[in-house]
Protein backbone atom coordinates (compact mmCIF):
# COMPACT_ATOMS: atom_id res chain seq x y z
CA UNK A 1 0.00 0.00 0.00
CA UNK A 2 1.21 3.29 -1.01
CA UNK A 3 0.12 6.75 -0.02
CA UNK A 4 1.20 10.62 -0.02
CA UNK A 5 1.08 12.57 2.97
CA UNK A 6 2.33 15.90 4.44
CA UNK A 7 5.18 16.37 6.82
CA UNK A 8 5.39 19.08 9.25
CA UNK A 9 9.24 20.64 9.77
CA UNK A 10 10.43 22.31 13.36
CA UNK A 11 9.65 25.45 11.54
CA UNK A 12 6.54 24.64 10.45
CA UNK A 13 6.95 24.18 6.56
CA UNK A 14 4.93 21.31 5.17
CA UNK A 15 6.17 18.83 2.51
CA UNK A 16 4.87 16.26 0.50
CA UNK A 17 6.36 12.49 0.83
CA UNK A 18 5.55 9.29 -0.52
CA UNK A 19 4.89 6.45 1.93
CA UNK A 20 5.36 2.63 0.70
CA UNK A 21 3.87 0.63 4.01
CA UNK A 22 4.33 -3.47 3.93
CA UNK A 23 2.14 -6.10 3.88
CA UNK A 24 4.34 -7.83 6.08
CA UNK A 25 5.52 -7.38 10.05
CA UNK A 26 7.73 -3.90 9.77
CA UNK A 27 10.98 -4.72 10.36
CA UNK A 28 11.83 -1.00 10.62
CA UNK A 29 12.33 2.01 8.30
CA UNK A 30 14.10 3.77 5.77
CA UNK A 31 14.06 7.39 4.68
CA UNK A 32 14.52 7.25 0.66
CA UNK A 33 16.36 10.61 -0.24
CA UNK A 34 15.65 11.25 -4.16
CA UNK A 35 17.87 12.26 -6.86
CA UNK A 36 17.96 15.65 -8.48
CA UNK A 37 14.58 14.40 -10.44
CA UNK A 38 12.38 14.75 -7.55
CA UNK A 39 10.00 11.91 -6.00
CA UNK A 40 9.73 10.64 -9.34
CA UNK A 41 8.52 6.93 -10.72
CA UNK A 42 11.96 5.62 -9.90
CA UNK A 43 12.15 7.05 -6.26
CA UNK A 44 8.97 5.56 -5.82
CA UNK A 45 10.00 2.26 -7.75
CA UNK A 46 12.84 2.43 -4.76
CA UNK A 47 10.61 3.00 -2.06
CA UNK A 48 8.12 0.13 -3.07
CA UNK A 49 11.06 -2.34 -3.12
CA UNK A 50 11.83 -1.42 -0.09
CA UNK A 51 8.63 -2.07 1.45
CA UNK A 52 8.58 -5.21 -0.06
CA UNK A 53 11.58 -6.21 1.68
CA UNK A 54 9.46 -5.32 5.06
CA UNK A 55 10.36 -2.01 5.68
CA UNK A 56 8.21 0.83 6.23
CA UNK A 57 9.42 3.26 3.59
CA UNK A 58 9.12 7.46 3.61
CA UNK A 59 10.67 9.18 0.22
CA UNK A 60 10.50 12.82 1.04
CA UNK A 61 10.29 15.83 -1.54
CA UNK A 62 13.37 17.60 -0.91
CA UNK A 63 12.68 20.41 -3.34
CA UNK A 64 9.46 21.51 -1.68
CA UNK A 65 10.97 24.45 -0.03
CA UNK A 66 11.81 25.87 -3.77
CA UNK A 67 9.73 24.20 -5.92
CA UNK A 68 6.58 21.94 -5.10
CA UNK A 69 5.41 18.66 -7.00
CA UNK A 70 8.62 18.11 -8.97
CA UNK A 71 9.28 15.09 -11.03
CA UNK A 72 11.06 15.02 -13.86
CA UNK A 73 12.71 12.48 -16.04
CA UNK A 74 16.35 11.97 -17.20
CA UNK A 75 17.10 14.02 -20.06
CA UNK A 76 19.58 16.87 -20.80
CA UNK A 77 16.78 19.59 -20.34
CA UNK A 78 15.56 17.75 -17.33
CA UNK A 79 19.06 17.71 -15.62
CA UNK A 80 19.23 21.17 -16.08
CA UNK A 81 16.32 22.01 -14.67
CA UNK A 82 17.17 19.62 -11.39
CA UNK A 83 20.87 21.04 -11.30
CA UNK A 84 19.06 24.34 -10.98
CA UNK A 85 16.78 23.47 -8.40
CA UNK A 86 19.26 21.81 -6.02
CA UNK A 87 21.33 24.79 -6.38
CA UNK A 88 18.29 26.84 -5.05
CA UNK A 89 17.98 24.08 -2.16
CA UNK A 90 21.44 24.16 -1.40
CA UNK A 91 20.84 28.20 -0.96
CA UNK A 92 18.63 27.99 1.42
CA UNK A 93 19.92 29.21 5.38
CA UNK A 94 20.51 26.73 7.38
CA UNK A 95 18.60 24.08 8.28
CA UNK A 96 16.98 24.36 4.98
CA UNK A 97 16.39 20.53 3.47
CA UNK A 98 17.71 19.37 6.97
CA UNK A 99 14.46 19.80 8.87
CA UNK A 100 12.25 18.26 6.00
CA UNK A 101 14.98 15.11 6.15
CA UNK A 102 14.56 15.36 9.95
CA UNK A 103 10.46 15.17 9.81
CA UNK A 104 10.71 12.13 7.70
CA UNK A 105 12.95 10.67 9.86
CA UNK A 106 10.63 11.21 12.92
CA UNK A 107 7.41 10.56 11.22
CA UNK A 108 9.10 6.80 10.13
CA UNK A 109 10.09 6.08 13.48
CA UNK A 110 6.67 6.34 14.77
CA UNK A 111 4.76 4.86 12.26
CA UNK A 112 7.26 1.92 12.01
CA UNK A 113 7.53 2.06 15.47
CA UNK A 114 11.12 0.66 15.45
CA UNK A 115 14.69 2.24 14.45
CA UNK A 116 15.22 4.30 10.91
CA UNK A 117 17.88 3.76 7.81
CA UNK A 118 17.86 6.40 5.41
CA UNK A 119 19.58 6.03 1.83
CA UNK A 120 20.16 8.27 -0.21
CA UNK A 121 21.03 8.92 -4.32
CA UNK A 122 23.29 11.28 -6.33
CA UNK A 123 21.98 14.47 -3.91
CA UNK A 124 20.53 12.54 -2.24
CA UNK A 125 23.41 10.43 -1.16
CA UNK A 126 25.24 14.34 -0.20
CA UNK A 127 21.81 14.55 1.84
CA UNK A 128 21.94 11.24 3.35
CA UNK A 129 25.48 11.87 4.52
CA UNK A 130 25.20 14.71 6.19
CA UNK A 131 22.06 13.44 7.50
CA UNK A 132 24.23 10.77 9.44
CA UNK A 133 25.87 13.86 11.31
CA UNK A 134 22.73 16.19 11.38
CA UNK A 135 19.69 14.24 11.75
CA UNK A 136 18.33 13.03 15.17
CA UNK A 137 17.17 9.12 15.37
CA UNK A 138 18.86 7.61 12.37
CA UNK A 139 20.51 4.16 12.85
CA UNK A 140 21.96 3.56 9.76
CA UNK A 141 23.31 5.53 6.86
CA UNK A 142 23.73 4.88 2.89
CA UNK A 143 24.61 7.22 0.46
CA UNK A 144 24.55 6.15 -2.74
CA UNK A 145 26.99 8.21 -5.60
CA UNK A 146 26.73 10.68 -3.09
CA UNK A 147 27.75 13.85 -5.03
CA UNK A 148 30.29 16.19 -3.42
CA UNK A 149 30.31 14.22 0.06
CA UNK A 150 33.88 13.38 -0.70
CA UNK A 151 35.27 17.00 -0.68
CA UNK A 152 37.68 17.86 1.61
CA UNK A 153 35.02 20.05 3.89
CA UNK A 154 32.04 17.05 3.79
CA UNK A 155 34.43 14.50 3.90
CA UNK A 156 35.34 15.27 7.44
CA UNK A 157 32.05 14.96 8.94
CA UNK A 158 31.61 12.91 12.09
CA UNK A 159 28.80 11.03 11.35
CA UNK A 160 26.30 9.66 14.41
CA UNK A 161 25.50 6.52 12.83
CA UNK A 162 27.10 3.67 10.78
CA UNK A 163 27.82 4.39 7.49
CA UNK A 164 28.12 2.34 3.91
CA UNK A 165 28.70 3.96 0.86
CA UNK A 166 28.58 3.15 -2.82
CA UNK A 167 30.71 4.54 -5.69
CA UNK A 168 31.38 3.77 -9.42
CA UNK A 169 34.33 4.06 -10.20
CA UNK A 170 33.59 5.24 -13.74
CA UNK A 171 32.04 8.34 -12.47
CA UNK A 172 32.85 11.60 -13.96
CA UNK A 173 31.12 13.26 -11.12
CA UNK A 174 33.58 11.91 -8.38
CA UNK A 175 37.18 10.88 -8.54
CA UNK A 176 38.54 7.62 -7.34
CA UNK A 177 40.99 10.06 -5.56
CA UNK A 178 38.26 12.17 -3.65
CA UNK A 179 36.80 8.95 -2.54
CA UNK A 180 40.21 7.28 -1.41
CA UNK A 181 40.74 10.27 0.54
CA UNK A 182 37.29 9.99 1.95
CA UNK A 183 38.49 6.43 3.15
CA UNK A 184 41.01 8.13 4.85
CA UNK A 185 38.92 10.46 6.51
CA UNK A 186 36.22 7.68 8.08
CA UNK A 187 38.06 4.62 8.29
CA UNK A 188 35.07 3.31 10.08
CA UNK A 189 32.56 3.82 7.25
CA UNK A 190 32.38 0.84 4.61
CA UNK A 191 33.24 1.79 1.41
CA UNK A 192 32.80 -0.22 -1.98
CA UNK A 193 33.31 0.45 -5.25
CA UNK A 194 31.42 -1.24 -8.58
CA UNK A 195 32.58 -0.90 -12.00
CA UNK A 196 30.54 1.33 -12.93
CA UNK A 197 29.32 4.86 -13.64
CA UNK A 198 27.57 7.80 -11.85
CA UNK A 199 23.50 6.67 -11.41
CA UNK A 200 24.21 2.54 -11.76
CA UNK A 201 21.13 2.00 -9.15
CA UNK A 202 18.72 3.50 -11.85
CA UNK A 203 17.24 1.35 -14.13
CA UNK A 204 15.56 4.65 -16.09
CA UNK A 205 19.13 5.93 -16.91
CA UNK A 206 21.36 4.86 -19.35
CA UNK A 207 24.16 4.68 -16.72
CA UNK A 208 21.92 1.48 -15.64
CA UNK A 209 24.17 -1.39 -14.16
CA UNK A 210 22.72 -4.43 -13.01
CA UNK A 211 25.38 -6.21 -11.61
CA UNK A 212 26.20 -3.16 -9.79
CA UNK A 213 22.81 -2.40 -8.68
CA UNK A 214 22.27 -5.79 -7.01
CA UNK A 215 25.06 -5.97 -5.42
CA UNK A 216 25.20 -3.25 -3.88
CA UNK A 217 21.14 -3.64 -2.75
CA UNK A 218 22.65 -6.82 -1.23
CA UNK A 219 25.05 -5.25 0.77
CA UNK A 220 22.59 -2.50 1.14
CA UNK A 221 20.04 -4.56 2.98
CA UNK A 222 22.01 -6.82 4.86
CA UNK A 223 23.47 -3.51 6.41
CA UNK A 224 20.37 -1.89 7.19
CA UNK A 225 18.78 -5.39 8.75
CA UNK A 226 21.67 -5.52 10.81
CA UNK A 227 21.79 -1.78 12.07
CA UNK A 228 18.25 -1.76 12.74
CA UNK A 229 18.04 -5.18 14.73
Amino acid sequence: MSQSIQLKASDGFMSAAYVAVPKVSVRGAVVIVQEIFGVNSHIRAVADSYALAGFLAVAPATFDRVQKGVELGYTAEDMAAGIELKAKVEALPSPGVIADLQAAVDYAGANAKGKVAMVGYCWGGLLTWRSAELVRGLSAAVPYYGGGMTMEDESKRRPRCPVMAHFGDKDHWISMESVEAFKKHQPEAQVFVYEADHGFNCDHRGSYDVKAADLALERTLGFIVKELS
